[in-house]
């Protein structure tokens, strides 16, 4: 295949993707309720081989070629085409997440310590739980077709335990802000436990590929790399990066040259956070949470969301759903087990941080409500399930009924949250905390 081959069939992958995901994002809108990047979600599993390729097989194929089309030096080859949407899709989650730190204020999480710490706990302990129970009972029967044949019950236990405890903190964050209540209480304590529990999967997942490789320095470098590339980055990162914002909050425009540094700062630390395995997602969300809150962190979100969430971001979504096949999931078993993980994801996360929250001092509404959003897993599911596939601790069968349980708990969220807060949940929200409408006005920004 020649370059300007490779352009023209990368330019129609673009056309379709964006094409489906405006028209399902639509749909999804008008008629369900959902935000476009969680029909994004949809959109990949329809272009993958369940919906797409079930009806026009060739054509998938075509635009979206899979398998091996050769070999070098004994390696295998796919076909370039997916090697590069592969990098664009990981441009736009590195893009995404940094934008998601830039609205990220630490400072509300000091608000409700205690809170956080307890939801957090509960949102963590009670799904890791019974996601591990599930992985136990899985293997122990004898289901050897989920996991790759040399994973552990152990390892199994910790994957599984992990995948349940994601958070969708990006949309957990993206609900709030558009609902005017990231600085309430509730809202205060939503982001905190959900960043939290975000945290802890991913060092859960380094523990796993480290066992899983059988090198405890694997494990070492994550967790302990990722803890002191975070103690560097919020106290000298945040230091180098105030120069940038001081010039901006003066009253000049973003210019170049500190755009340009802002994106130094973005891919080193993803480059830095990958290197020593703790992925490329978390260094470009602490360089966005450490950049100095202000006028620039409103320029640079203002510059680079809009591309990223309208046109990098549906690569990575569709990029997941090449690997969702519901084909494999062929018998009553399955789909049960498929029934197993939902079931265990809802009950350990809605339900422990529900009434975590309600013990932390919030009413049953305000703390159903923060149940709801800690219950979806959205885009930061897909990328513990893209990791564990990729690292061949999960079979494509596994990943599938994650898959499923991700956009479930997900479509979830939105309903729900309008169900129990009401149409203005701004106003619910002032009404039950008692607040007056300037407190949460403000923007996580």
């Amino acid at each position: 295949m020649t370059d300007v081959d490779l352009m023209l069939h990368f330019l129609v992958q673009i056309i379709l993707i964006l094409s489906a995901c405006k028209v399902v994002g639509w749909f999804g809108s008008k008629f369900l309720g959902q935000t476009q990047v969680v029909m994004e979600m949809v959109t990949g599993v329809i272009l993958g081989p369940s919906c797409f390729g079930a009806f026009f097989p060739e054509l998938q194929k075509y635009v979206f070629p899979s398998g091996v089309i050769g070999k070098f030096n004994g390696a295998e080859v796919k076909h370039p085409s997916m090697t590069v949407l592969y990098v664009i899709a990981q441009i736009g989650l590195v893009l995404y997440m940094f934008t998601v730190g830039l609205e990220f204020n630490i400072g509300l999480i000091s608000k409700r310590v205690k809170g956080v710490i307890s939801v957090s706990l509960a949102g963590i302990i009670l799904p890791f739980g019974l996601g591990a129970a599930l992985a136990y009972f899985l293997l122990s029967s004898g289901r050897t077709d989920l996991f790759a044949s040399s994973v552990t019950i152990p390892e199994a236990a910790l994957y599984m335990g992990a995948a349940m405890c994601i958070t969708a903190f990006p949309m957990l964050a993206r609900i709030l802000v558009e609902r005017g209540i990231a600085q309430t209480t509730m809202g205060t304590l939503a982001l905190g436990a959900g960043a939290t529990d975000d945290v802890t999967a991913w060092a859960l997942l380094a523990v796993v590929l480290a066992s899983y490789k059988h090198d405890s320095k694997f494990a070492l470098y994550a967790i302990g790399g990722g803890i002191l590339f975070g103690i560097i980055v919020f106290t000298l990162g945040k230091k180098l990066m105030s120069g940038l914002a001081a010039k901006v909050d003066l009253g000049e425009p973003l210019s170049q040259g500190t755009f340009l540094t802002a994106m130094l700062f973005l891919f080193t630390g993803a480059y830095i956070t990958d290197a020593i395995g703790v992925y490329a997602v978390f260094g470009a969300f602490m360089v966005g949470a450490a950049m100095p809150r202000g006028k620039l962190v409103a320029a640079l979100r203002n510059k680079i969301e809009p591309l990223t969430v309208g046109c990098f971001l549906p690569f990575f979504f569709v990029y997941s759903g090449l690997s969702t096949k519901f084909g494999l999931l062929n018998t009553p078993t399955l789909w049960g087990i498929c029934g197993l993980a939902c079931a265990a994801a809802m009950i350990g996360k809605f339900g422990g941080c529900t009434l975590a929250a309600k013990m932390s001092g919030e009413s049953w509404r305000s703390a159903s409500a923060i149940g709801t959003l800690m219950n979806s897993r959205g885009l930061m599911e897909l990328i513990i399930l893209n990791i564990g596939r990729q690292q061949h601790v999960i079979s494509d069968t596994l990943f599938t009924m994650l898959v499923i349980m991700a956009i479930v708990t997900t479509l979830m969220a939105s309903p729900l949250f309008r169900a129990i807060l009401g149409s203005d949940p701004e106003k619910t929200v002032r009404e039950l905390e008692d607040l007056p409408n300037s407190v949460i006005s403000v923007g996580l920004a």
